[in-house]
């Protein structure tokens, strides 16, 4: 489940809809004046006639307007790429509120011609209209959001091994620069459900969807700070060392933990990290690592989070 907000299906529009799913375009045309009309209603939106008729139309036109959306419009929309909002004149004269997809943003201009292709967003079947270039070979993207495939160990690039006792290059790994992000994972509302029955926090605005839609201050449920934290362990941070020479090594706790943004339900998760300091004292050697969750497209992280490992 997602945060995202999606169309609601009425009577009247049922047939637009529809139609999308079963991968036709239906457009309302009035018998009377011959007018089209979009978004879908009772009457014709020129003459007011109560005549419309459904008729399947190729979906082609050109771009009306467009805006490209660097920071997203909503939390639930980050993702890697910008979001690219459009305004869609079809050959019938109607305008389509719309995204482009599978253009570089330098490659769009007003007025060039378009086409639709049919983004999948659910996995009961429901589809939104999303546009690109005429001359683009796209007609169909799949746009829901599931958990990736865990990174196998032998999949993992080796890694320079360090011994404890070389105090020297230990403190050579203290730097301001992150390692690459690790995999993602998939934050969705069973999971937020499972870790609530665990931890026994069950307060409305991670468990209860409808309402925290309608009272919430961020459109839906999101994940506790404390799951997030968490699933770090599935996580594969791409570590350019290991550190050898030691017999036990433990979690320490945290120096310093913070929650700067939501998780919605529904989103995807990675995670990278720093070596913050090391430092010697009479229980062995300290590692500080800091470790940045982000909803995958936003900057700004879910989770900062100092951990200290004691290798001793």
């Amino acid at each position: 489940m997602s945060n995202k907000p999606m169309p609601v299906m009425t009577e009247i529009s049922a047939p637009f809809w529809n139609g999308l799913k079963e991968g036709r375009i239906q457009l309302q045309q009035c018998n009377a004046c011959q007018a089209w009309n979009f978004y879908p209603r009772r009457h014709c939106a020129r003459c007011l006639a109560h005549d419309l008729t459904w008729k399947e139309v190729s979906g082609r036109g050109t771009l009306y307007t467009f805006t490209v959306a660097r920071i997203p419009t909503l939390p639930e929309f980050a993702g890697p790429d910008a979001q690219i909002l459009a305004v869609v004149e079809l050959e019938q004269g109607v305008r389509i509120n719309t995204t482009l997809v599978g253009l570089a943003p330098e490659a769009i201009e007003i007025g060039m011609p378009v086409k639709p292709v049919r983004a999948q967003v659910k996995d009961d079947g429901t589809v939104l209209l999303r546009y690109t270039g005429a001359d683009v070979a796209l007609d169909f993207i799949d746009e829901v959001v599931r958990a990736p495939a865990p990174v196998k160990p032998d999949e993992r690039p080796p890694r320079r091994q360090i011994d404890v006792g070389d105090e020297q290059a230990l403190q050579a790994l203290v730097s301001e620069a992150f390692t690459d992000w690790s995999n993602q994972v998939l934050v969705d509302q069973a999971l937020i459900d499972a870790f609530a029955e665990l931890s026994g926090d069950d307060y409305w605005i991670h468990t209860d969807p409808e309402r925290a839609r309608k009272e919430g201050p961020f459109g839906g449920t999101i994940a506790h700070g404390a799951l997030v934290q968490v699933i770090m362990s599935r996580m594969q941070v791409p570590l350019p060392f290991e550190i050898t020479g030691f017999t036990n090594m433990v979690n320490y706790g945290s120096d310093r933990l913070r929650f700067p943004s939501p998780v919605p339900a529904g989103s995807l998760v990675h995670s990278r990290c720093r070596v913050k300091a090391v430092e010697r004292n009479k229980r062995g050697t300290q590692l500080t690592l800091e470790f940045n969750v982000h909803v995958v497209g936003q900057e700004r992280p879910a989770v900062i989070n100092d951990l200290v490992i004691l290798y001793m």
